[in-house]
């Protein structure tokens, strides 16, 4: 697919969004809409590249019905589960059909302040802009334990980003780490051709997919749940808790995995847990999620654990803003169909800082003409 290039890739725009994933393409539907002149840099081949590393057979747990950017509802039956594929061909769709300013191939190596705006450094050249937005979302480095090295050279193993069907594994006994909505999805697929055990770091509550008839996502929209901020009660309490929707332990059990507790230790073949039980093992699956990389930001807007400090994305750098956080203002703001809220959002303070602009410039380059003493 053809995408537009921005005209005057190696000058000034008023906004350069990092990041082609759902996040990236939702703030450029707001700046399009605005008549901003941006740019959205996109450092693989591809738009959505975050959900071509993932396996062939993942199923979104949200209906399409709640799975739309802005402006372009999702194809297909509203109340079935859109796959990888889906979503991919949708992202692609959704930049052709808004047309988009996507720069793939564009990685950016670093982002820091200059001349009242930000320079943006792409290795290959630079490009300066008024006001960055951050949309590289919550899946960047994956997270392995570093006991992993200890397993033998035999032992096949890869974290999920780099698994695709079951016969990328060996025959025999699979070990995939890690309680979340992968983790359980993964371990399902793999029973049907492999003795599969899945290790539960800490236990969650599981949430049916349904309740009386209706999607669960119905209900956290009728009830305003999936609107709740992360500074309110309920937020504060979810926020560090991954939501398991539509599997549980009796479930998978029902297929054959055998349910282990929290992974501590690897040697040679064999894995240890945390009740002093090992299990050898032909491969291990790490769905332990990801960690944030922002080393490339050299701008003071994080904390002594470099976790972004800001609300609602906005930090306190003036016009440095992050969009696509996980709970960055609500359980839905990593979400498909929901981080157009937070994205609506960035665009008006985009824009209330670009009106202030033209003023705080102004009043400079006539401080800088008017001689001393006058």
């Amino acid at each position: 697919m053809k995408h537009q290039t921005a005209n005057g890739s190696d000058g000034r725009f008023d906004v350069a969004v990092i990041g082609a994933g759902q996040a990236g393409l939702a703030m450029g539907y707001f700046l399009a809409k605005e008549g901003r002149h941006f740019t959205i840099l996109e450092a693989a081949g591809s738009i959505g590249s975050a959900w071509r590393t993932r396996w062939d057979s993942l199923v979104l747990f949200t209906p399409r019905r709640y799975d739309s950017l802005p402006g372009l509802p999702f194809q297909g039956d509203p109340n079935g589960y859109p796959g990888r594929d889906e979503v991919i061909s949708y992202l692609e769709r959704y930049a052709s059909t808004f047309q988009l300013p996507v720069e793939l191939n564009s990685p950016v190596q670093s982002v820091a302040p200059a001349d009242g705006g930000f320079i943006l450094n792409l290795g290959t050249r630079t490009l300066e802009a008024d006001q960055v937005v951050v949309a590289t979302g919550p899946f960047q480095v994956p997270n392995v334990p570093a006991f992993a090295a200890d397993l033998a050279p035999d032992v096949a193993q890869m974290h999920s980003t780099g698994y695709r069907r079951p016969s990328d594994l060996p025959e025999g006994t699979v070990l995939v780490v890690g309680g979340g909505n992968t983790g359980f999805q993964i371990a399902k697929e793999l029973s049907a051709t492999h003795s599969v055990h899945l290790a539960i770091g800490s236990r969650q509550t599981p949430l049916p997919q349904r309740v009386l008839g209706r999607d669960l996502f119905w209900w956290l929209t009728k009830t305003g749940l999936i609107k709740k901020t992360v500074e309110s009660r309920i937020g504060r309490r979810a926020r560090d808790r991954d939501t398991l929707i539509g599997s549980s332990t009796r479930d998978v059990k029902r297929h054959g995995v055998e349910v282990k507790p929290r992974v501590v230790g690897a040697s040679g073949d064999a894995v240890t847990f945390e009740d002093g039980s090992e299990l050898g093992v032909d491969a291990v699956i790490w769905a332990t999620g990801y960690r944030s990389e922002h080393g490339w930001i050299d701008i003071p807007v994080f904390d002594q654990n470099r976790r972004v400090l800001h609300r609602r994305g906005v930090t306190d750098y003036p016009g440095l803003f992050f969009l696509g956080l996980t709970w960055q203002h609500t359980r839905g703001s990593a979400l498909l169909g929901w981080v157009k809220d937070d994205a609506e959002f960035t665009s008006e303070r985009i824009a209330a800082n670009a009106n202030e602009r033209p003023l705080h410039v102004g009043l400079e380059a006539e401080a800088a003409a008017t001689p001393r003493g006058a």
